[in-house]
């Protein structure tokens, strides 16, 4: 019996109150006043951020309050009731929208009930997914901070005919779901009176400013690692023998490897005129692993040069072979970075051997003697033939000589220039490596 006398004093107000009332005006009892609406949004999950489209999805929870001057009653005249609820289409509705919707359909939100006190207010609460735009400068990604904002305001009232209030200093973020990617620095409000154009009077709105931080975590181990250790093979195709073949291919895998990289990145990414870091990071490597290459190919042609070749010159015998090949580690077979090619000497005599060629000497004089007259005749006909040929062998051996030396200087060039732009990279990779992982600091 007692809850059929509260419904039915409930249904006995709900008819004396909109008896006479109308939703399409604003319910002041005076043209002149100004109501006052309460804002107040509590952030409640990201449902996602596009930075390609630069639209920015959240599910908000939206409360707004404010006082209708027509439903009021005592409550003693209803049997103590002070509040009802109702739809929210029954009453009249502030049109605050957000100016910055991305939306395309514009019905995001939910109609609920509305909270009618017995002194006039209503308080209504409504759940909505919104898209807002969102201008995502990507230079830093993926260690970049964005700032997205949301502005509400009336569509059609002017600050003359309703005035926004800020409810809270900033949007509640007590029941926020933790996003996996965005990292929720805060969500200060603003309120802003704004004078447009097209019209004199002014229109107020509040702005939250939502600021997000990257979770890199993700990029850091799928992106950036992966990039820096095919970066690491680049300096080792200076390593690799010249007569293995595959100096070339190795700057030319890594480079594809690389671009593969680069186009994922690009993929994601909003056309822009700011560069993501990442992306600076990929040009840089990839310029020099092309640097790299090319380097490979003109040491290679240093290496093979043939016979043809002209001596090396001798600033380059001064500085290469010798100042740099020291510097970069680089020895023939039995030198050291502290004496040159050690020289062969002949064994030490021994005695027995020393009485053996006196008595061998002695006995050859003898017979010197014995074979002059024979042998002098002989070596007139064939001296001039002899000579010829021991000439012509001298001379081929000399050619040979002098070209084994040349080639060889040509390749121990080539040797030490290989080391030298290998420290060089190894040294080029691992800064660019160091700068880039400083911005996750």
């Amino acid at each position: 019996g007692a809850w059929s006398a509260v419904v039915r004093y409930a249904q006995k107000l709900l008819t004396d109150l909109f008896a006479n009332y109308t939703n399409a005006l604003r319910p002041v009892e005076d043209t002149d006043h100004i109501i006052n609406v309460t804002l107040q949004i509590t952030l409640s999950q990201i449902i996602d951020m596009d930075e390609r489209n630069q639209i920015l999805t959240t599910y908000l929870w939206i409360r707004m309050v404010w006082t209708d001057a027509y439903l009021t009653w005592k409550k003693d005249d209803y049997d103590g009731l002070d509040t009802i609820r109702i739809p929210s289409s029954y009453v009249w509705r502030p049109d605050i929208v957000l100016y910055n919707n991305a939306d395309d359909q514009f019905s995001s939100s939910m109609e609920t009930n509305v909270v009618i006190r017995n002194d006039g207010q209503i308080m209504w609460d409504q759940p909505a997914i919104s898209k807002s735009s969102c201008s995502v400068d990507v230079s830093f990604f993926p260690f970049d901070a964005q700032q997205c904002r949301l502005t509400f305001g009336s569509w059609t009232h002017n600050g003359n005919q309703m005035d926004l209030v800020n409810a809270l200093d900033s949007a509640d973020l007590a029941d926020f779901v933790a996003n996996v990617e965005w990292e929720v620095l805060g969500m200060p409000a603003k309120k802003n009176v704004i004078l447009y154009g097209c019209c004199s009077d002014p229109y107020p709105d509040i702005t939250y400013t939502l600021h997000l931080k990257r979770r890199a975590s993700f990029y850091i181990f799928n992106l950036l690692i992966p990039c820096m250790m095919i970066s690491f093979l680049a300096p080792l195709g200076f390593y690799l023998p010249a007569d293995s073949g595959e100096k070339v291919s190795l700057g030319v895998t890594v480079l594809l490897a690389l671009t593969v990289f680069q186009l994922l990145v690009a993929e994601s990414m909003p056309p822009s005129e700011n560069v993501p870091l990442i992306g600076k990071y990929y040009i840089a490597t990839m310029t020099m692993i092309t640097a790299s290459t090319t380097l490979t190919i003109f040491i290679m042609n240093i290496h093979h040069c043939g016979p043809e070749a002209r001596p090396v010159p001798e600033w380059a015998r001064r500085f290469i072979l010798h100042y740099l090949a020291r510097i970069c580690f680089v020895f023939e077979v039995g030198e050291n970075c502290f004496t040159g090619t050690p020289k062969k000497q002949a064994p030490p005599e021994s005695p027995s051997d020393h009485n053996k060629r006196r008595k061998g000497s002695l006995g050859g004089a003898e017979a010197r003697g014995r074979r002059e007259v024979v042998v002098s005749v002989q070596c007139v006909c064939q001296h001039q033939a002899l000579r010829r040929n021991i000439e012509y062998i001298a001379s081929c051996y000399h050619d040979q000589r002098s070209t084994q030396r040349r080639t060889g200087e040509w390749r121990k060039v080539a040797k030490v220039m290989d080391r030298l732009f290998m420290w060089l990279f190894f040294i080029m990779v691992f800064l660019m490596s160091l700068l880039i992982m400083g911005k996750a600091v």
